[in-house]
């Protein structure tokens, strides 16, 4: 295995403020309708779960868009230019970097995730399959304003931004982060970012109910996570997982049903669930090729260039900072 050069890594942990999660949880199922957010998907068996949707056959964004960025690698190479300084939100394991960072050649990359130890260990492992590569992890609360530890005379700065990880912002929210990032790349940084499409509604479904019950085992997943790290007493066997597509809000919905009447308690506080009531879990908005370009526009970004694949499942775009 290759050596990290420990001159070409660095990590900078801005100490994001940890989540309270017992609070945001009691929070959301106080609500009506009860939301939980989808944050608290990702503990180690929700991420095993997550990767095992990405290989399931319905569910096409992961495949379609690896391959539209790969069909097209040597066109969006040509835009982004080479030496730039290349940011990452929400990095996680930097697996799909990996092709755009061959081909464009940055000057450095800045991985940035809330998880410290897990940043940590992907930024170092990609530093040293990369050895002629600067990596720069930033342990930050990417959804807030993004500052940039390690600001080099590169010639311009680009985002990286895959997974249509977009569409799970309300579109409000979604202006303000994309803002928050064209803040952060000045004028003439670009960016790199993957959306889904609005399509027919039998693909939308079958994608977020896959016949293996992958998506409905992370969904339920969440449940089971809050029994374990708050004490709550979640009857797993009493909700089901439930996903289809907002035709009027143009989204996915995620929700967890109650199958029955039922009473659950979290710490010193009782919920009492109707039957068929359900808590919303998560939202994946999918957009046209022109309503997106307009909400990126609102956020500061001029429109360059869209790939999609043949069958227009999957966009990838690519802006600049105006």
């Amino acid at each position: 295995m290759n050596q990290a050069n420990p001159s070409a890594f660095r990590f900078y942990d801005y100490e994001p403020e940890p989540t309270d999660m017992y609070a945001e949880v009691v929070a959301g199922l106080t609500e009506r309708p009860r939301t939980i957010a989808p944050k608290f998907f990702y503990d180690h068996e929700g991420s095993r779960l997550f990767d095992a949707i990405c290989g399931v056959s319905e569910y096409y964004p992961t495949r379609t868009e690896s391959a539209i960025i790969r069909n097209n690698i040597q066109h969006i190479a040509q835009l982004i230019g080479s030496g730039c300084l290349l940011v990452e939100p929400g990095s996680g394991n930097s697996q799909k970097v990996r092709e755009l960072l061959d081909a464009i050649q940055p000057h450095a990359y800045l991985p940035m995730d809330i998880s410290g130890a897990y940043l940590h260990k992907a930024a170092k492992k990609l530093a040293m399959e990369f050895p002629w590569l600067e990596v720069h992890a930033v342990c930050a609360d990417f959804t807030e304003s993004i500052k940039l530890p390690y600001r080099p005379e590169a010639p311009h700065r680009v985002a990286f931004f895959p997974g249509s990880s977009i569409g799970n912002f309300d579109p409000e929210d979604a202006v303000e982060f994309l803002s928050n990032i064209s803040s952060a790349l000045r004028s003439g940084g670009g960016l790199l970012i993957g959306v889904d499409l609005k399509k027919d509604e039998a693909l939308l479904n079958a994608a977020y109910n896959d016949n293996d019950g992958m998506t409905a085992a992370f969904n339920l997943n969440l449940l089971t996570r809050i029994n374990s790290e708050l004490g709550a007493d979640f009857d797993i066997d009493n909700f089901r997982h439930h996903a289809f597509y907002n035709r009027q809000r143009s989204r996915v919905e995620m929700h967890l049903i109650s199958n029955v009447e039922q009473q659950v308690t979290i710490g010193d506080k009782q919920f009492q669930f109707a039957k068929e009531e359900t808590i919303h879990t998560e939202n994946s908005y999918k957009y046209s090729t022109d309503e997106f370009q307009s909400l990126a526009k609102n956020a500061g970004f001029s429109p360059v260039h869209v790939w999609l694949d043949e069958d227009e499942m999957f966009s990838v775009h690519y802006f600049e900072v105006v």
